[in-house]
């Protein structure tokens, strides 16, 4: 009975060293295969490198790409994310993040038929949690299949989350190549999840999506972005007909 357990601890001992030591693995895996999955949109990480016995480390080279129908290269790129996590906590049920810092952001607001290419991604993590409505303005839709698959793995609780030193830039086809940008302004959120014990991946999504998009769009009303494409088209409309561009 004594050596069954101290087997059976021997073999939780080497299953906990080898989630801590592959940290970074996992963590690159997490985040592109569940960003992906919440937002629609492919995520890519190029780089982990996190202490396996202290918890702090960064990540590079963070993209979230764009849904269809846009044309620029992305929706931001990240910068440089520095995080500092409990590792006693990975193998728990509930991860938790002290603090996640990322510095540097660049986001690309693009404007299109159906509304800001931020917007639509918002929209899309909304929907994978099931918080969009139903067709002709019903209740909330159901949770989608992937949210419900979500419900019984890890959660995670992220102390502060701080995004600083972030730039909006601007394009839409009416601006004809006119380059546009803004700061974006600071956001600092604490204690994600911890009200209810921890928060799923796509909850975590969505209140940072929430932020960045509330962040950008105030960001972008500052350029009068409807007055420059109300002279672009303006523009266009009298090059159709011949008269002197403006």
């Amino acid at each position: 009975m004594k050596r069954g357990l101290l087997i059976g601890g021997g073999i939780v001992v080497v299953v906990v060293a080898f989630v801590v030591l592959n940290i970074n693995p996992i963590v690159k895996e997490g985040v592109q295969t569940h960003g992906s999955e919440i937002t629609k949109v492919a995520v890519v990480l190029n780089e982990v490198d996190i202490s396996p016995w202290t918890g702090k480390g960064r990540l590079a080279g963070l993209t979230v790409g764009n849904p269809k129908g846009y044309q620029t290269d992305s929706a931001s790129n990240l910068g440089l994310v520095s995080v500092n996590l409990d590792v006693g906590s990975v193998t728990d049920d509930t991860v938790v993040i002290h603090e996640v810092v990322i510095a540097g952001p660049q986001v690309t607001y693009e404007l299109g038929p159906g509304g800001s290419n931020i917007d639509v991604i918002r929209k899309n993590v909304e929907s994978f949690l099931g918080g969009g409505k139903k067709a002709g303005g019903g209740g909330a839709s159901k949770p989608s299949d992937e949210a419900k698959s979500e419900e019984g793995g890890k959660k995670i609780i992220i102390e502060n989350l701080i995004i600083r030193d972030g730039k909006v830039s601007v394009s839409a086809a009416l601006l004809k190549g006119k380059k546009l940008s803004v700061p974006l302004p600071s956001i600092h959120l604490k204690d994600i999840g911890k009200d209810k014990g921890g928060a799923s991946p796509g909850e975590v999504a969505e209140k940072i999506m929430a932020s960045v998009t509330d962040g950008a769009t105030k960001a972008v009303a500052s350029l009068n972005i409807s007055g420059l494409i109300k002279d672009a088209s303006g523009m266009v409309k009298d090059a159709a007909k011949g008269r002197p561009m403006r």
